[in-house]
């Protein structure tokens, strides 16, 4: 991937530009291999290729400049601003958005916002697209209420610009602090959800939904973990029960259950637990579309409803934050014992840990996805079967 900002040393976010990309993608497999050796033997299938630009489908730029000459990017590691709207990881379609921003920013007369002086208003823009519907959601992260007016008096003119924005929201981040955003959301807009959709299963986000930022290895991801759990149906595993820990708005649950129910004569049951009550109200409505009954989405604490649970499914599904599952939600899972487990992570260091940690268990199949061209990052799915 050409890009500018990098061979000019003004962006190095993506820190692993200067590798030819089938040399990252070796990297990452030979990492990967080594920090899961005292796991072996298993099978380490082949690498998920990213495309090499356009594949971000999520911004999140810091707001410079002034209000008349607004930047969206970030300060370097010099302490320059670096206006990144031309960023080659975005599709072509963002750049019109970020133009239309830049102007809604001087019309409201939002000043960015300058951590030095604690001094300005606007913090962040946080724009993502449906690869879908090619929608868009847009965020406007404010310290304060003050020029929520200004927004509403503008939001008409900046929807008849971009007729494909779906969702436009204030959320109201009043810390000093290097806070991405905070709790409250208003949204301004009549439509309050911005529907994907990967392999025919609908996810509907909000804005404060966690999504992957390539739709199209998610989708790869989501399709495997669904393919596994088909094969192993086909060998002759009932899996009857699923649960899917850390389940967001259902993508990896929705994925499975849907692909059960299509390759057999009946439907499973699932259980999605999330904390965020908002995503536990997308991945229903997603379920009600696809026609799914056998489904129980709870708002909880994924550690909290493993500890308190006496029977184990026969699926266990999770997909944690970066931190991993931790020793004590191990221990719970070690305890009940399913008789598969699906691993989904962002962070192979703490898979290595967690897999290290589930007593019982045999890890079966590796695989890597690259959602993260260009940088140390990739998501790994793997498979494990109760010994």
């Amino acid at each position: 991937m050409h890009c500018a900002h990098f061979l000019a040393d003004r962006c190095h976010s993506c820190q692993w530009l200067d590798k030819p990309y089938q040399t990252q993608l070796a990297l990452k497999q030979q990492q990967l291999a080594q920090l899961l050796l005292p796991l072996q033997p298993f099978q380490l299938l082949p690498a998920v290729a990213s495309a090499e630009q356009h594949f971000r489908y999520k911004a999140k730029m810091v707001v410079l400049g002034t209000t008349e000459s607004p930047l969206l990017g970030i300060v370097n590691r010099q302490g320059e601003m670096v206006d990144l709207a031309d960023c080659p990881l975005y599709p072509p379609a963002f750049a019109p958005v970020f133009s239309a921003i830049k102007d809604v920013i001087r019309l409201a007369k939002l000043e960015p916002y300058q951590v030095a002086v604690r001094r300005g208003e606007l913090k962040f823009i946080l724009l993502s697209q449906s690869q879908h519907s090619g929608r868009f959601m847009l965020r406007f992260v404010l310290r304060s209420k003050n020029h929520q007016a200004a927004l509403q008096k503008y939001l008409p003119a900046l929807l008849a610009q971009l007729p494909a924005l779906e969702v436009v929201s204030i959320n109201l981040q009043p810390q000093h602090a290097a806070l991405l955003e905070g709790a409250e959301e208003i949204i301004l807009t009549a439509q309050p959800l911005l529907r994907e959709q990967l392999n025919q299963v609908p996810l509907y986000l909000t804005p404060q939904s966690f999504f992957q930022t390539n739709p199209t290895v998610a989708a790869a991801l989501y399709r495997t973990a669904a393919q596994w759990a088909v094969q192993l149906q086909q060998q002759g595993a009932a899996l009857n029960r699923i649960w899917d820990l850390f389940c967001g708005v259902g993508g990896f649950g929705l994925h499975v259950a849907s692909a059960l129910k299509a390759h057999t004569q009946g439907e499973p049951e699932l259980v999605g637990i999330e904390i965020a009550a908002a995503a536990i109200a997308s991945a229903k409505q997603a379920a009600a579309e696809l026609a799914l009954h056998r489904v129980s989405f709870q708002a909880l604490d994924s550690a909290a409803f493993a500890s308190a649970a006496a029977q184990a499914p026969d699926l266990l599904v999770v997909n944690p934050p970066r931190r991993g599952l931790g020793a004590a939600l191990c221990q719970d899972i070690s305890r009940l014992q399913p008789r598969w487990l699906i691993y989904s992570s962002c962070n192979a260091q703490s898979l290595a840990a967690d897999l290290q940690q589930l007593s019982g268990y045999q890890l079966i199949q590796v695989q890597l996805f690259d959602l993260f061209a260009h940088s140390s990052h990739s998501e790994v799915l793997t498979l494990l079967k109760k010994c």
